[in-house]
């Protein structure tokens, strides 16, 4: 009797793109896009070619992190797509196509249909690295990335608290299922700087340090509460391109390295 057929054996690379790179939430308002909008400025001023697939399919907010809205791509003569391009980052997302009012009311095939223009028709040219924005959580867009596309490894983001840490496990044992190594987790909003420089814990301290030592998993950044970085999104100019030297520089900056040591 013929074993049962093995999900990834549909895996096929995107030509041109030595990396994929998740990045992954289990909830949503963790700051999952920013951080992934701020990886991706920092891997491109480390003098990577770097591009942004905005793989929530049903609340995009790419565009809008990166002051793209109502921009539409241009398609080639062979009907390739010809990503958008802000600060050094290639960029897609359904927000290109689809007005940032609309609720998009597809279900499986149509959503399918859409993943897989996103990944194959899209001119993504020679990129060292490719950052997907997963939809939060452990559904069908992340579960079909993992088969379609060979990914090199995840980036999970989190908030320290436990209603959170639930939701992020997982999305830990969704990559240790499809076999995705974990690059780390980056605890976001862990604290709020007080007037004197003291770290004021915005959410109640939870289990995630002791998960993450019995899962052999490194926290790879730290972030707390920062209103520059939310207000970077708002306003369509990320964090990474208006802050040169600050504490919060530095992270990602060192998350781009550890990608760059990791992935070269």
């Amino acid at each position: 009797m013929a074993g049962a057929p093995n999900p990834f054996e549909q895996q096929r690379p995107i030509e041109g793109v030595k990396h994929i790179i998740s990045i992954s939430s289990g909830k949503g308002g963790v700051g999952k896009s920013t951080m992934t909008s701020n990886l991706a400025i920092a891997l491109a001023k480390a003098g990577k070619k770097v591009g942004l697939l905005d793989a929530d399919i049903y609340g995009p907010s790419v565009p809008r992190m990166f002051g793209a809205v109502n921009q539409r791509p241009e398609v080639t003569k062979d009907n390739k797509i010809i990503p958008l391009e802000r600060y050094g980052v290639k960029l897609m997302s359904m927000g290109f196509i689809t007005e940032e009012e609309a609720a998009l009311v597809w279900r499986g095939p149509m959503l399918f249909k859409a993943m897989d223009q996103m990944l194959r028709d899209v001119q993504w040219g020679e990129l060292d690295y490719l950052l997907m924005d997963l939809p939060p959580g452990t559904g069908d867009v992340p579960l079909s990335l993992a088969q379609k596309v060979p990914i090199a490894g995840a980036v999970v983001v989190t908030t320290p608290q436990n209603i959170s840490l639930i939701d992020v496990k997982k999305s830990i044992d969704m990559f240790e299922r499809t076999g995705t190594p974990i690059v780390g987790m980056v605890e976001n909003m862990a604290f709020f700087r007080g007037p004197n420089g003291e770290e004021l814990e915005m959410f109640p301290s939870g289990e995630l340090d002791a998960y993450l030592d019995r899962k052999k998993i490194a926290k790879v950044a730290r972030f707390g509460f920062f209103n520059s970085i939310a207000k970077g999104g708002e306003v369509g100019i990320p964090f990474m391109e208006q802050n040169v030297d600050s504490p919060e520089t530095a992270e990602f900056k060192n998350l781009a390295n550890l990608l760059i040591e990791n992935y070269q």
